[in-house]
């Protein structure tokens, strides 16, 4: 049982557990990354994300047909905290407006008042199976909590509608929805009230009308052609960008350490330490291989013998110095395993082997390897080499002369 291995599992079974051990590990740490964007995201409703009727995915690709630098933003921070652009955000047809009233923003800031609710259809939730009029009242008590004076007024399409900047003849679906409040500052609007409003105390653009850039109103020409001049008013220069804030819908993005390590600027350094953890693992593989078994504080027996006197001859560095000796052993040994005359002297053994002639593995006959080892070996590994086909030779002429005597 000395040459039976000890381990239940082969080489190649245990480097396979472990390649499937580190791809799993890989797997869920990237699942655990980026799980959150892998959400549906176009689904029905008034997010940027909706292609949808109520949804304003429409003025997103509208804004990027023509050049403007448009994004949507799905990190809350951005609404106070950003490099620059306009923020635009469209206020959910549920629940309180509260990020008004709580949300420092960083302007310049715009945001969009809800006019509709739905449903999405079963069978395709992307799209909308029916749509109808959030209730007045409830939409004023909404406002009202920022506002306390503030009115949502639903009139038909006044003749004309003045303000800042071309307006142009807009066209709402059924009615057209206005915001009046002591509070706001008209920017666009009629005597009835104003489309776009503005906020003195907090710098912040109220749209009444989510008609105005909602999927379903850009349908209309004149609605694309005034959210167009609305950006253009709200932006500073043309450079400037345009995010749609999507957070208010919960699709907020957690900025969590698994991600950034994977992304750019930080992926090089991820890189580069995987490719150290990959060759310090393979450089322990390689020095230290399975585990020794547990050996005897002294050996015994003739290996061990063995083993110590090699290990003296390597440590004084006379391997080559030895070569003659060792050739000697190889001559004796075959006489004997060839049952030759003991008086033979070492030139007719010599003389003998050579007539028997090379071994097929390597080509020189005794003679040559003789040479090789007693006077060619510069060095330990030279040595090795011409004892190795020595012994290869004698075992070889053994093996031959054998067979021809059987």
């Amino acid at each position: 049982m000395n040459g039976v291995s000890e381990s239940p599992f082969s080489a190649r079974t245990v480097a396979i557990m472990v390649a499937i051990a580190v791809i799993s590990f890989g797997g869920v740490l990237v699942l655990a990354g980026w799980a959150p964007e892998l959400r549906q995201r176009d689904q029905a409703g008034d997010h940027p994300y909706s292609t949808s009727a109520l949804g304003y995915n429409g003025f997103v690709r509208l804004m990027e047909a023509q050049g403007y630098p448009v994004s949507v933003s799905r990190l809350e921070r951005n609404l106070e905290t950003r490099d620059w652009g306009l923020m635009i955000l469209t206020l959910p047809a549920f629940g309180d407006f509260d990020a008004l009233e709580d949300t420092a923003f960083q302007l310049p800031a715009l945001a969009v008042l809800p006019k509709w609710y739905g449903r999405p259809d079963p069978l395709n939730p992307s799209r909308q199976a029916d749509t109808r009029f959030i209730d007045a009242r409830e939409l004023n008590d909404r406002i009202r909590r920022i506002y306390p004076d503030a009115e949502v007024l639903r009139v038909s399409k006044p003749d004309e509608l003045n303000g800042d900047f071309d307006a142009g003849a807009v066209k709402p679906d059924v009615r057209l929805q206005l915001i009046r409040s002591d509070a706001l500052e008209t920017v666009i609007g009629s005597d009835d009230g104003a489309l776009v409003a503005y906020d003195p105390d907090t710098g912040v653009y109220i749209l009444s009308d989510p008609d105005m850039i909602n999927t379903f109103g850009l349908a209309r020409v004149e609605n694309a052609i005034f959210a167009t001049n609305l950006v253009n008013y709200l932006r500073s220069s043309d450079g400037e960008p345009i995010l749609m804030d999507a957070t208010l819908h919960g699709f907020s993005r957690s900025e969590n350490l698994l991600k950034m390590l994977f992304s750019v600027p930080y992926i090089g350094a991820t890189l580069i330490a995987l490719a150290s953890a990959l060759l310090l693992g393979w450089a322990a593989t390689v020095r230290f291989g399975p585990p020794a078994r547990e050996a005897r504080a002294i050996a015994l027996g003739k290996q061990a013998l063995a083993d110590n006197s090699a290990g003296l001859v390597t440590m004084a560095r006379r391997e080559t110095r030895m070569a003659p000796g060792y050739v000697s052993l190889i001559r004796r040994r075959l006489a004997r395993a060839l049952g030759l005359p003991k008086s033979l002297t070492e030139s007719q053994l010599t003389e003998l082997y050579d007539r028997m002639g090379p071994a097929e593995a390597y080509g020189r006959s005794f003679s040559e390897l003789e040479i090789a080892i007693k006077e060619l070996a510069a060095n330990r590994e030279d040595l090795l080499q011409s004892a190795r086909e020595l012994h290869h030779w004698r075992r070889e002429i053994i093996r031959r002369t054998m067979h021809e005597r059987g």
